[in-house]
């Protein structure tokens, strides 16, 4: 690491509050019928996240839809409670998928890094099928959002290796006047 960004990260935030959205139409639909619904990825990112002394202040499952995925961003923007949002699932390439569509106009600024990094480490782990992945991070009213695939491992990987070690330096640059 550069000494810059070492000192940068010194001054960097340890403790952020979070809000983490699932966007999954089955999910969505079995707890609107009142079924039990596993939400393994969405566990995942509360449990490690609380494991290293963050805060999840906003947690909600969304369907694969624009406007719901849309107004549940700008309900989080809007919060003084968050200063991270992370989206997990409708990353893919279906017609359903359309996390990824509908974050990026919300984005001041893309962050191109996340994406091109998650992939070249997705593809170190499960090989050509990463070429599949669609993960995207900016900035948006001086907060984070970080979309990433719904799955256990990805959420996991993007935790591990990108969001943990860079959310609090990334938010102090986004706040710098």
């Amino acid at each position: 690491m550069s000494e810059t960004a070492s000192k940068h990260k010194v001054k960097a935030p340890t403790n952020l509050n979070f809000a983490i959205i699932v966007c999954s139409s089955s999910r969505y639909a079995k707890l609107k019928s009142g079924e039990e619904v596993t939400d393994s990825s969405g566990d995942l990112t509360s449990q490690v996240l609380r494991q290293h002394g963050h805060s999840v202040t906003l947690r909600t499952t969304v369907p694969d839809d624009r406007y719901q995925i849309e107004q549940t961003i700008k309900k989080a923007l809007e919060s003084k409670k968050v200063d991270v949002i992370i989206t997990c699932g409708g990353t893919g390439i279906s017609s359903t998928d359309v996390t990824i569509e509908t974050v990026q106009p919300l984005l001041d600024k893309i962050i191109l890094g996340f994406g091109e990094i998650f992939r070249k480490i997705s593809y170190e782990q499960i090989g050509s099928v990463a070429i599949l992945t669609r993960a995207i991070a900016g900035v948006s009213k001086g907060k984070i959002i970080f979309c990433v695939p719904g799955s256990p491992q990805a959420v996991l990987l993007s935790l591990e290796k990108l969001i943990l070690p860079e959310a609090g330096h990334i938010l102090t640059h986004t706040r710098e006047k």
